[in-house]
């Protein structure tokens, strides 16, 4: 198993980056999804945020070949590479369920975070680069990903306005992404990749504004920096100590 599981989380990147060529060209859920229809919500990020995906599966796909040829049997890899391989695996049917089911999809990527930041809690200091930044990126747009969902779904059915749905969504982010970044103390590209989510959000609701979404937004932003100076003072410090 231990030999198999390098593998294993190898096969998974490649179909979760290959995944959106066996999917019409997703753009988001699309509005007939929703009782209430969601055209042009708020809390949908600006479309350029998603060219993060371009990165990730690249990314993601390194790491795990590098974790194969070189760290195949490393105790301090192996920790990692159940949670992540659940993770992709489920992320490998998450486009195809997204085009049918929204309440479903959402139920899923909540799941797959869950099981990123296990996998981002498991991540060794050591590689940094070749396995805590990528799992790090990856848990990190998941959580705005999962928090746009919600929103989505407020709105969707009807429980809120988009505006209120919005903000709600970006509390959830807010939350879990700063709990998440501050407990962890380590891995700033999960707070790097909030701050691009939430960047994309301002940008989104700057035309035509949506004062309350975007400085909400603005104001995640600011947090995320702070908290990410935080992190790396308090590492130096240990460091000295």
């Amino acid at each position: 198993m231990a030999r198999l599981l390098p593998l294993l989380v190898l096969i998974v990147s490649v179909t979760f980056a290959v995944s959106p060529f066996f999917v019409t060209n997703f753009a988001g859920f699309a509005p007939n999804l929703f009782p209430v229809p969601q055209e042009n919500p708020p809390v949908q990020p600006a479309g350029w945020a998603f060219a993060i995906w371009g990165l990730l599966y690249v990314w993601l796909i390194v790491s795990a070949g590098y974790g194969l040829l070189k760290r195949a049997d490393h105790p301090q890899w192996q920790p990692a590479r159940p949670w992540l391989f659940l993770s992709l695996g489920l992320g490998t049917f998450w486009l195809a369920m997204a085009e049918q089911t929204v309440l479903g999809a959402t139920v899923l990527i909540w799941v797959m975070l869950v099981l990123a930041l296990k996998a981002l809690w498991a991540t060794p200091k050591r590689d940094r680069w070749w396995l805590q930044a990528p799992v790090a990126t990856y848990a990190g747009w998941l959580t705005a990903a999962s928090s746009v969902s919600v929103g989505l779904v407020l709105g969707g059915w009807g429980l809120m306005d988009q505006t209120a749905a919005a903000l709600v969504a970006l509390v959830i982010a807010l939350v879990l992404g700063l709990g998440v970044q501050l407990k962890l103390g380590r891995a700033p590209g999960y707070g790097a990749a909030l701050i691009w989510a939430l960047a994309a959000v301002v940008a989104r609701n700057a035309s035509p504004v949506n004062t309350p979404v975007a400085a909400l937004a603005a104001l995640g932003v600011i947090a995320f920096v702070v908290a990410l100076v935080m992190v790396r003072r308090k590492r130096k410090a240990a460091a000295t100590a």
